[in-house]
């Protein structure tokens, strides 16, 4: 066993990247929960958005255009949602399984001619001066785009439902959906574009996994990381940015263990690699009896003739 081998500024800027798929993810579902909508397909959205991104980076050679497509790859796979539950009043519990269930089939078969390939790599976003400090340097401003793009939205998604008029309609619908109907509200059409956006976070934290963490497709890539994001919503009590912590949590668990696996560590490798998810457990039973900040409507679908 060697710890010394484990370097504090490399670990700590590898966990920064480990969390940007969880936090993107989660970002997008808590904005679909808010509007009173409980969507359990992100694990679907987020590996249809890893395997159109990588076909798309490597087909026109643009790591860029692989996360634009998985962007809109995931919000219209989200439609197959919004067309069960907003329009066909179905479950949302049964029809957010279905849509994880045929986003790893069809992820599957769009990605077997993509095996063993190599996309585009992106370039990191060295800031003159920033990126040469000691230290604070290589943790903080020496990261591919997206993972400032993931703190950013996290920071918009804040600044959108505390302080403006369309963040204060998104949490209207989610508290009481009749009630904002009677005010003139179209609960739907609001619906619609949360879970679409949603779809889209899921799509870019699906392709940050096959264009950046793991630069490879791998049928089934995403390992969970959707249903991690799904737990992270209620640890954070639907905050965003809670949810930023609580990713940088779940992220820097999941690199300590492969670094301890790295290192030699005497503990079963079976254990280390489910740490993480042992740990998410953990802290969302301590924290299961604050249930003040859900939104009243969660999960309850809207009949217009009511």
């Amino acid at each position: 066993m060697d710890l010394s081998a484990i370097n504090p500024v490399l670990l700590i800027a590898s966990l920064m990247v480990a969390a940007t798929p969880i936090l993107l993810a989660a970002i997008g579902e808590l904005v679909v929960e808010k509007s009173g909508v409980l969507n359990l397909g992100v694990e679907g959205m987020m590996i249809i958005g890893a395997v159109s991104g990588f076909a798309i980076a490597v087909e026109s050679g643009s790591p860029w255009l692989g996360f634009v497509a998985s962007a809109v790859a995931g919000a219209v796979f989200s439609l197959l949602f919004v067309l069960l539950t907003q329009v066909a009043k179905a479950n949302q519990v049964a029809s957010g399984l279905a849509l994880t269930l045929t986003g790893l089939g069809l992820s599957a078969l769009l990605g077997q001619s993509y095996v063993g390939i190599r996309p585009p790599q992106m370039g990191k976003l060295d800031i003159p001066l920033l990126s040469d400090l000691p230290v604070i340097g290589p943790i903080l401003f020496g990261h591919d785009p997206i993972l400032y793009l993931g703190i950013a939205l996290t920071a918009g998604v804040w600044a959108l439902l505390k302080f403006t008029r369309a963040g204060l309609v998104l949490r209207a619908v989610g508290e009481n959906h009749d009630a904002a109907h009677a005010l003139g509200y179209k609960v739907i059409r609001i619906r619609i574009m949360a879970i679409m956006f949603g779809g889209a976070c899921a799509g870019l934290g699906g392709a940050y996994i096959s264009l950046i963490r793991v630069p490879q497709w791998t049928e089934g890539m995403t390992a969970g990381v959707g249903w991690i994001a799904l737990a992270l919503v209620v640890f954070a009590s639907w905050k965003p940015w809670r949810a930023l912590l609580g990713a940088y949590l779940f992220g820097g668990v999941t690199v300590v263990q492969l670094n301890l696996q790295a290192a030699g560590v005497a503990i079963p490798v079976e254990y280390l690699a489910m740490s993480p998810y042992v740990i998410t457990i953990i802290v969302l039973v301590i924290l299961s009896a604050d249930k003040s900040s859900a939104p009243a409507a969660l999960g309850r679908n809207f009949h217009a003739s009511r």
